[in-house]
């Protein structure tokens, strides 16, 4: 064989590789998201992703809910309550917004939770009532302080349970978002303050299914 046709052998089978490893992305879905991006979005995933503790909530329809099954769809998690002050409005509007900013299909594929940081005053049909001036489609769960600590804990979304003896008290807690993945488990968070231009780009490459 000549140089030349070394060459040439070379090259084809070097284009053959590439068209190989294009056919698979085509078949397999979209290439895998550019971490460097996704950080840069505030999206942060875990390494191995996290089984949910096998919890029982109530949502604002006065239904109970167990927090490991929150299967079929992606969800964005925030730990809040409904007599908070500034983050909590303002995350819920920017979810809000984000959602509308979405392609179709990942927005049919993800779905927003409010865990109450305040069962103290955040009935189920208080959380309803709150909910319903974001987005009637957001879940509302809340729960005994127990269950509530034991599943931030598990989500590594810690808040400072409120001395509710004092008038119009505060609970102090994170801005960031749990993203669960559609079996269930925990893929990483959203950090705070969320960036809605850049979140638009990067979430609907992790939430739409792939193939």
């Amino acid at each position: 064989m000549t140089r030349i046709q070394k060459t040439v052998f070379v090259l084809v089978a070097l284009v053959a590789v590439v068209l190989g490893l294009t056919v698979h992305k085509v078949l397999t879905g979209q290439a895998q998201a550019d971490p460097t991006k996704l950080l840069d979005a505030g999206i942060v995933l875990l390494p191995q992703s996290r089984t949910l503790p096998a919890l029982e909530m109530t949502n604002q329809d006065g239904e109970k809910m167990r927090v490991d099954q929150f299967n079929d769809k992606w969800s964005l998690v925030f730990f809040g309550y409904t007599f908070c002050p500034d983050i909590c409005p303002t995350t819920l509007a920017q979810m809000r917004e984000l959602k509308g900013l979405l392609p179709e299909e990942a927005r049919n594929n993800l779905q927003i939770i409010l865990v109450s940081v305040d069962p103290n005053r955040d009935t189920p049909q208080q959380l309803k009532q709150y909910l319903g001036y974001f987005d009637p489609a957001f879940i509302g769960l809340t729960a005994d302080l127990p269950t509530l600590q034991k599943l931030s804990n598990a989500v590594s979304i810690p808040f400072i349970p409120a001395d509710t003896s004092k008038e119009n008290y505060t609970v102090d807690h994170s801005g960031n978002l749990v993203v669960l993945g559609p079996d269930g488990t925990q893929r990483g968070f959203i950090r705070s303050p969320l960036n809605n231009q850049k979140l638009k780009e990067q979430l609907p490459g992790l939430v739409t299914p792939k193939g």
